[in-house]
């Protein structure tokens, strides 16, 4: 139902232009949109440490040029051996755009290991309706 494979792939394919020359540690995202367009982003590190942008942030950002508000599922594809997850602020990000119960999907190189709500990601969290 969420294209998984097709997010897989654009996670997969941004990943090797990812620019980590600090970390070595590459991450490419993709998001879905309610319209089904797929938009997706890499980690962009900087020698100025805070100023490195995550791989989600730039497929939200891309999303958002393009016009879309609305997420119903991420992946993220990151390297090494230990499970990656979006951080904390991009899990925050994600909230903004998309509802509880939309589906986090984990991957390396190989494909899904985890899969996740945005819910278990962000438990109790605080959005755009707490605000109105």
């Amino acid at each position: 139902m969420y294209r998984v494979d097709e997010l897989f792939a654009a996670a997969l394919a941004v990943q090797q232009h990812a620019y980590a020359p600090y970390s070595n540690y590459r991450v490419g995202a993709a998001v879905l949109t309610a319209s089904g367009r797929i938009f997706a982003g890499c980690n962009v590190e900087n020698a100025a440490y805070p100023q490195g942008a995550c791989a989600e942030a730039g497929a939200i950002a891309a999303m958002c040029a393009a016009g879309e508000r609305e997420i119903v599922a991420v992946l993220t594809v990151c390297d090494g051996d230990q499970l990656g997850t979006c951080c904390g602020g991009c899990r925050q990000r994600i909230r903004e755009f998309a509802p509880l119960d939309a589906p986090i999907y984990a991957a390396d190189a190989t494909g899904v290991r985890a899969t996740f709500t945005l819910a278990e990601l962000l438990p109790h969290s605080f959005g755009p309706e707490h605000l109105t």
